[in-house]
């Protein structure tokens, strides 16, 4: 019996390394390219303000479309617990007050998971007829949405933000990726 469970846990923690292992090699080879759209996945708002992290992923949706990279910028995320607004609506506030023209930003303020984010951004997608984006999220976070935005019907390529000053937060958020990433494969493969 106990043989057993030495080797169920050995399967586990090698399944574990095998995970992070694509989530941190997904996070450092992804490379956006010019799209029809940049999409910014919801993130923490504190009041009225993006978190930090928010910040971020705003400040490279921001960056990419300065450089010519999508015409639009899909702002994601509804009103969570103690937000005195959606994310996608600070999201177009913040994107507003840095230079970005009104008629750019679009949002989905109606989603509350990464799952909703992506499959009501390609609902605008298909409203406007844009077939190609750039999803930005931190870079923990790019190899699961990928994973979704496949399920959701979108050709993308992605951009990551690692904030430094978050440093024990962003490498929280890798560790945790591992075990997220395992148990959507593995309710991929029952769903089969």
């Amino acid at each position: 019996m106990m043989k057993l469970l030495i080797k169920i846990t050995a399967f586990v923690v090698l399944l574990n390394i095998i995970a992070e292992l694509q989530v941190i090699t997904f996070a450092y080879n992804a490379k956006p390219v010019n799209s029809d759209a940049i999409i910014v996945l919801g993130c923490a708002v504190y009041g009225k303000n993006p978190s930090p992290f928010f910040k971020e992923r705003l400040s490279e949706a921001i960056k990419l479309y300065k450089e010519g990279l999508g015409k639009y910028i899909i702002v994601s995320g509804g009103k969570g617990p103690g937000e005195d607004i959606s994310e996608a609506e600070a999201g177009k506030e913040y994107l507003l007050k840095n230079g970005i023209t009104d008629n750019v930003v679009l949002m989905d303020d109606g989603s509350y998971s990464t799952l909703q984010n992506l499959e009501n951004s390609k609902k605008i997608m298909d409203e406007k007829s844009l077939k190609t984006a750039i999803i930005v999220s931190n870079k923990f976070h790019l190899k699961r949405a990928s994973i979704i935005a496949k399920e959701a019907g979108i050709n993308a390529s992605y951009s990551g933000v690692f904030v430094k000053r978050y440093f024990y937060e962003e490498v929280y958020g890798f560790l945790r990726e591992a075990p997220a990433l395992l148990y959507m494969y593995l309710k991929n493969i029952a769903n089969l």
